[in-house]
């Protein structure tokens, strides 16, 4: 039998009420014990926007949410059973247009006239906006807290990255989303960098940081060119996002908000926070990471400033030890070899006593007034390094323009030999003079073999271990044969030199892409990291300069003149081959000063043998491209004195 439903005026409990329930501003409904409304005045159409026709006999968990029809239901069982009503709870319903409304509710047992339980009659009360208007000042609060919190907070971190880094923890906190990223612009990559991370776990805080992101076909590169926020609901509709990151992360962006920083009237990169944990982003979110990005950006412009500062003192610093350790090393390689010569002068004069003086008198005091001019440039490079104004320009000058004439003379005048004068002319003219190198083609692996073994008996009083990796189908590289083999000797030389007897080296050739590569790799002492910023720069030594010292070529720590780097280093530019190098310090001797016994079993620091021989190492890498294939291709040598 069909149901009739209930005439909602004539079932009005009392006829006389009916015009003044009708129109008071709160909702007033009946419902049976199903929760089918049986009457309801003209307030709660207005709260659930449907018309009057549209309610009667509907079901209240019609206008409700699933989990909030079981807390209904159960609210409501609980009346029924233990017959007490309750007052201003807060639910949750959906009007006609499907907007969120939140209403106060109370609600009582209803009985018939012979007192049996028939349903339930209530108070609705639309308290949305009062709600609104609350959490909006309760966000409110809570931004401008997180404001002042950033704010206060700047000074605390002067480096840029650990700015970033506290920033993006904030916006990740405060827009309840799993990861939160500071996006800059990095215009020497023609891309964004992701310099500041906000992640729930510490591999994925440091991987993204090593990922690129491109301005074209990205979501940032949209928001950096238009200038305006863009929310992302659904990756898979954006033509423009970037699934490389995501792929690399292990990760999968469901929404996203990005928004510009605008810094002098430029845009240097954007804020960026990806899956919301609840709801996804709205105009509220970009308001909140608008407001932030004004507070960042000047930080951010400052923290780099600031680095900037710091960086350059660190290289103004830097370059003074660098000069301290130059002119020490100079004014070292002066002394030595003049005050020898000194000396063997004296010793020359004694046993020339017996012929007469005119005969040698002459050359032997010309000799002494050039090396006391010598001994006088090393005078003067310490009055350099005690603050004393003289130019260093000046003082090679004068030792190289005199070295050809004066040696001559001084040959010339004690020995009377012309031929020998000739001889030392060619020899100053060799080392010193331009000459011209003609590149070949050459098997590098074949090379390699031939020069270890050329190298051996220098190197046979160390106990140095050379373990060699070939591939066997590595390509030859064109080059003056005499250029590769100052370049590699000086590159094994470097690594016995600073590998302690009981350890390792090896040098390995391999074909890398279009190219070939040769390594040298020692596992020494290694390089403290800021000596390596100027390890090619010419005359700098990586040791202490206390703790100088010039030994035999290949001994360990053996001291040098400073310049094979350097000639290196233009070898490579001149025959268009790359050199790099990297390097870790020995971590029981990690400071400049700190001395390295020279044999693994010695070393006080280390209690196992294996930590030692590994915990430092260098390796310099020589990338030769694609080979050209030219015959006779010949190019000028202009090195001068580091030959």
């Amino acid at each position: 039998m069909e149901t009739k439903k209930p005439n909602a005026c004539n079932d009005l409990p009392e006829d006389r009420y009916r015009d003044f329930i009708e129109n008071i501003s709160d909702g007033i409904y009946e419902t049976d014990i199903h929760g089918n409304f049986t009457y309801f005045n003209n307030a709660l159409c207005k709260v659930l926007g449907y018309p009057r026709e549209a309610v009667i006999g509907e079901n209240f968990a019609n206008f409700m949410e699933k989990k909030n029809v079981r807390k209904a239901y159960g609210v409501f069982t609980k009346i029924w059973v233990t017959h007490e009503g309750f007052s201003d709870v807060l639910w949750e319903i959906f009007d006609k247009d499907g907007q969120s409304r939140m209403i106060e509710l109370s609600a009582h047992l209803v009985r018939d006239k012979k007192n049996k339980k028939i349903g339930f009659r209530g108070v609705v009360r639309d308290v949305t906006e009062k709600i609104r208007d609350q959490e909006s000042i309760r966000e409110m609060t809570k931004n401008k807290e997180a404001l002042l919190r950033i704010s206060t907070a700047l000074p605390a971190y002067p480096g840029l990255e650990s700015l970033l880094d506290y920033i993006s923890e904030e916006i990740r906190v405060l827009m309840n989303t799993e990861d939160a990223l500071v996006i800059l612009l990095n215009k020497e990559k023609d891309g964004f960098s992701y310099v500041g991370a906000a992640y729930n776990d510490v591999t994925s805080h440091k991987k993204i940081k090593t990922l690129h992101l491109p301005v074209k076909n990205s979501v940032a590169g949209k928001v950096v060119q238009s200038g305006e926020a863009i929310i992302v609901s659904d990756p898979s509709s954006e033509p423009d996002f970037y699934y490389t990151v995501d792929k690399e992360m292990g990760f999968k962006t469901r929404n996203m908000i990005q928004v510009p920083m605008r810094s002098s009237e430029k845009i240097i990169g954007v804020l960026c926070a990806r899956n919301k944990k609840e709801g996804d982003f709205d105009q509220a979110d970009v308001e909140l990471l608008t407001m932030i990005t004004g507070t960042v950006a000047l930080s951010i412009e400052n923290a780099r400033f600031s680095e900037e500062l710091r960086e350059a003192y660190r290289e103004v610093s830097s370059l003074n030890r660098a000069k301290d350790k130059v002119i020490n090393h100079l004014s070292h390689e002066l002394k030595t070899p003049a005050s020898i010569l000194m000396a063997s002068i004296d010793i020359l004069a004694k046993r020339l006593k017996p012929v007469p003086e005119k005969t040698w008198k002459p050359a032997i005091e010309r000799a002494r007034r050039n090396l006391d001019r010598i001994l006088d440039i090393q005078y003067q490079a310490k009055d350099i390094m005690e603050n004393e104004e003289y130019k260093s320009y000046g003082l090679l000058s004068i030792l190289l323009e005199q070295c050809t004439d004066e040696l001559e003379a001084l040959v010339a005048n004690e020995v009377g030999e012309e031929l020998l004068a000739d001889r030392i002319r060619k020899r100053i003219e060799e080392i010193f003079g331009a000459r011209e190198s003609i590149s070949s083609e050459i098997n590098l692996q074949n090379f390699v073999g031939r020069r270890l073994e050329a190298l051996k008996p220098r190197f046979g009083h160390r106990e140095v271990e050379i373990g060699t990796h070939m591939e066997e189908h590595s390509s030859s590289v064109t080059i003056p044969s005499d250029v590769l083999q100052k370049t590699f000797d000086g590159l094994v030389r470097n690594a016995i030199e600073n590998t302690p007897d009981e350890g390792k080296v090896t040098v390995s050739v391999r074909k890398r892409g279009e190219g070939v590569e040769l390594k040298v790799h020692d596992y020494g002492v290694g390089i403290v990291e800021e000596n390596q910023e100027r390890i090619f720069e010419g005359f700098f030594v990586n040791r202490d300069t206390m703790a100088y010292s010039t030994k035999r070529p290949f001994d360990f720590n053996a001291g040098g003149k400073g310049s094979d780097l350097l000639r290196m280093k233009i070898f490579s530019e001149r025959y268009d081959f790359k050199l790099s190098m990297h390097s870790s310090r020995c971590g029981f001797i990690p400071k400049e000063a700190d001395l390295c016994p020279g044999r693994i079993s010695e070393c006080s620091s280390c209690k196992v043998k294996e930590d030692c021989a590994f915990s430092g190492e260098t390796t310099f890498v020589l990338f030769f491209p694609a080979c050209r294939k030219k015959s006779g291709l010949r190019k000028k040598s202009t090195l001068k004195p580091y030959q």
